[in-house]
This record gives C-alpha cells, structure tokens and sequence, in this order.
C-alpha cells in the first residue's frame, strides 16, 4: 500500500509505504539482491522478523545487520542486501531539504551509506516497532510510522520548521533538472557562484547535481532496457547517452551490470535486482549470448 503522506508531513515526504511479510518463507532464486539508486532518502522499519541485513559487494561479503529501523541515504551507486528472509515493513521516501528537519543532519551527512534510526530518534523506534506489529491494517501501521515523523517535528521550534524546507534555489534546479535543463542554466539561474550553488544542493539532496542528474537519466532507461524489443542503441540515443556504448559505462556504474544483464534478469521490481546463484560458466554464457543478440541488434 503506497499513499501520499499526512498533510503535516508533505513538506518533508514525498510517499509512505507499507508492506507485509508472507505467512511463510517464499522459495527465492537468490539470497541477494542488488538496489539500483533513485537520487532520493528513505526512512524505513522493519516490524517482524530478521532486520535488515547488508554486504559490501555482490558476494555477500562481511554481512552487517542494522537493526529494524534504517535510514538510506542518497546514493551513486547499488548497495547489497539479504533477501533470505523478508518483512513486513513501512518506509517513506523524503523530499529533498528533509533531512535536517527530521534528523537534524544535512543530507550530504546521511549520504551514501545507511544509519541505523535507533541513532536518530532512540528509544521512540523501538516503542513503535512494538506498536506495528501489533497494529492489524495496514492504515493503522502507516498511521504509526507518520506519528513517529511528526513526533521529531513537534519537537522543532516553529523557526527550525520554517527554515527547514528545501532552499528555493534548489527546488528551483530540481524542476528545472525535470524539464531537462542544464546544470549550467540552473546555477545561473540561482545567481549563486557554482561553489555556492553545489554546497546548497549537496546539503538538501546529499548529491553533486551532476550525480543527480546522471542517475535520474538512468532511471528513466530502466523500463526500455528490460523491454527485448527495444534495441539499446536506440534506448541509448533517446535517454540522450553519446552512444550505446555510453550507456553501457553509466548502467554499470549505477547497477554493477550491464543493460544486457538487466535484461536477462528482468527483475520484478525495478530497483530491485536479484544476484543469481548460478555457475560463473553458465551464467557467463547466457550474457554472452544476450550480448551477441544486442550487437545484432545495434549493427540495423
């Protein structure tokens, strides 16, 4: 269930989210999977079973758990986590300017990597993931999780909340970045210096706009690569990359694969990538196969 969050809480989320774990393990392909970048935090607790488990790399390398309630920040790249036992959970996605009303941080402080929320908020995560499992509908649970949220606002001074929100330079770059504007017409547009400019966007989005803007273009590939009928050449020129081979470098540089291997996956969710358990000989294979198929493609 997916819902536009309580009106309190829209200048600071965009979405809240919440899902159920299954009354029994389901039988999974992988134990791992990878998940892709958006450009965008979120704020999530796990309310049943195993908390959230991650790997520095794809071969599930040093394990670390985090507890149940996690804050990702902002990233450049994929991250790795356990799939081997899922839960039920409830999330937000936060607009950009967030992170200092409602963890106190800049979101360049809270980028790249995931802080366990028991840090941010202490005892009240704990409390309130009792509470959710408790909770029997999903509404009810949503309806705690947004009560958590609005507890750390209550607590702000009425000129913290009203200096909280994103700077309007920054929003501004942010349509403008949506329209397909350059990087260079948003920051002449601000009538900051590029230094000024790059340190008010960093602070409320926690990435370069030229990082940004990189991986919003990715995500806009995503749904084409995984269509077979699409020749990525083609994909490549209309995302507006110098050439499929462009493409290529940006998709691994974000996902740790190619779009070929994307689209032999074709994972269900899109920002969620299964790493298969397959031989290295099998799997190999079957990519080379999808990549001789994509150059035939990209030669008419």
């Amino acid at each position: 269930m997916t819902r536009d969050p309580h009106p309190a809480l829209r200048p600071f989320v965009q979405r809240v989210w919440v899902t159920g774990a299954p009354d029994a393990p389901v039988p999974r392909a992988a134990t791992r999977e990878r998940v892709l970048p958006t450009g965008s935090m979120h704020v999530v607790i796990r309310f049943d079973r195993a908390p959230l488990v991650l790997f520095d790399d794809a071969s599930g390398a040093r394990p670390r758990r985090l507890g149940h309630g996690v804050v990702g920040g902002a990233r450049s790249s994929y991250y790795v986590k356990s799939v081997v036992e899922t839960s039920g959970s409830v999330g937000a996605q936060l607009v950009p300017g967030a992170a200092a009303m409602l963890f106190g941080s800049p979101a360049s402080e809270l980028a790249e990597t995931h802080t366990s929320l028991d840090e941010l908020f202490g005892a009240d995560v704990s409390r309130t993931t009792d509470d959710l499992a408790e909770a029997r509908t999903a509404e009810r649970k949503l309806e705690l999780f947004e009560q958590l949220l609005l507890s750390r606002i209550a607590k702000r001074t009425r000129k913290q909340v009203a200096t909280s929100t994103v700077h309007p330079a920054v929003a501004e770059a942010l349509a403008m970045f949506d329209a397909g504007a350059s990087i260079a017409s948003a920051v002449e547009r601000s009538g900051y210096s590029h230094r000024t400019f790059l340190t008010l966007f960093r602070t409320a989005v926690g990435l370069t706009p030229k990082v940004y803007c990189r991986i919003q273009r990715f995500q806009q590939v995503l749904e084409r690569v995984v269509d077979r009928e699409a020749a990525l050449v083609d994909v490549a020129f209309d995302a507006g990359y110098a050439d499929q081979a462009h493409l290529t470098r940006e998709f691994r540089a974000f996902a740790g694969i190619t779009p070929v291997e994307y689209r032999m996956l074709a994972p269900a969710s899109t920002n969620h990538v299964p790493i298969l358990s397959s031989t290295r000989g099998e799997t190999e294979s079957r990519f080379k196969f999808l990549q001789d198929d994509a150059d035939v493609m990209a030669a008419h």
